[in-house]
């Protein structure tokens, strides 16, 4: 393994790019009916604030991640290429060979009180679930989210996981000094395709719950309807039976992501339609031969699709907020004087 000295995803709060893991990996392996055939590669990371490249599409800059894989074993997962970074193959090692950052919320808590952090919005759920199954027994994120409501730092939260409801009582909180973004992945609400497609995640009856849940409990929560399948999700029928689903669970918003199929998910995806949809594949050749992404204008039918019915159901696409500071934190650390800080919203 090379995790001695790889370099993590970006700077850290200091400017120095530093290396992911330290020398001290211990790896467990629980045969429960929970975790069975899953194995934890519990490490100590460097740095826990990432900087997104440049080059990257994402709408942020800066990133937390406490895990590397993730079993929910979403077949179009992106960030399955990352795990070729640490020598691992992008397919079932992604599902089943869990990295854990055991010091994740300490190291966060640390960099976030840095005078060289000038307190930027911090994406989280971006790259692998930060509410996965892993989460319960680790239980990163309670700390995490502490450590951010202690410096007002603004964040969002993108999951699949139900288990966010655990911490809702330190969303709440958080909210109270910074702005903070929830949102929950819902891309359709096909069963026989969630079984094949998400086979680790929780049904996306579940996850239209937590949108419920959340809004009950005074967190606007919006929909990220992502991805839409070619061909398998985005007939109209589809497309409108699962923005009325999200409307009723009371989404703030939905916005709508075509499957895209970076390297590393291009050949996991790939091998699940020549096992389930292969009459399919020819299609997929096509409409993908440029790349990546789907052609702009089946990206732009889709958006307009949605779009339209999102303002019938009486629900409109996540929109760009405001800028505001916060000048007060009334759950900073001991010792600790808040200053000004600038939030951005997604």
């Amino acid at each position: 393994m090379r995790w001695d000295n790889l370099g993590d995803d970006g700077p850290d709060a200091s400017g120095t790019t530093a290396a992911l893991f330290g020398t001290d990996v211990v790896t467990r392996t629980f045969d429960t009916p929970e975790f069975r055939g899953v194995t934890f590669h519990e490490v100590r990371a460097r740095s826990i604030i990432n900087r997104v490249p440049g080059a990257s599409r994402m709408p942020f800059e800066w990133t937390v991640n406490p895990y590397r894989g993730c079993t929910h074993a979403c077949v179009y997962c992106f960030a399955r290429r990352s795990h070729a970074y640490l020598d691992l193959d992008t397919g079932i090692d992604f599902d089943t060979r869990i990295v854990v950052k055991t010091n994740a919320d300490r190291l966060l808590r640390r960099e976030l009180s840095s005078p060289r952090w000038p307190g930027h919005h911090i994406a989280m759920g971006t790259n692998v679930d930060c509410y996965q199954r892993a989460e319960g027994r680790y239980r990163l994120m309670p700390g995490i989210l502490a450590a951010l409501r202690d410096h007002a730092n603004p964040f969002s939260i993108l999951t699949k996981g139900t288990l966010i409801l655990r911490d809702l009582e330190l969303l709440r909180s958080a909210r109270a000094v910074a702005e903070v973004g929830v949102s929950v992945s819902v891309a359709f609400l096909d069963e026989e395709l969630w079984r094949t497609v998400e086979p680790g995640a929780p049904a996306p009856e579940r996850r239209l719950e937590v949108v419920r849940a959340l809004g009950e409990h005074g967190i606007g929560c919006g929909v990220l309807m992502a991805p839409v399948i070619p061909f398998l999700s985005d007939g109209p029928a589809q497309l409108r039976a699962t923005v009325r689903a999200i409307a009723a669970a009371g989404a703030t918003s939905v916005t709508p992501l075509v499957l895209h199929l970076r390297p590393g998910a291009r050949e996991w995806f790939t091998a699940w339609l020549e096992r389930h949809h292969p009459g399919l594949v020819r299609h997929y050749e096509a409409l993908y031969a440029d790349g990546a992404y789907a052609p702009r204008w089946y990206q732009r039918r889709i958006t307009r699709q949605v779009h339209e019915l999102a303002e019938e159901y009486g629900i409109g696409p996540a929109r760009p907020g405001a800028h505001r500071r916060v000048t007060a934190a009334p759950h900073c650390a001991p010792g600790a004087e808040p200053g000004p800080t600038q939030l951005t919203l997604l």
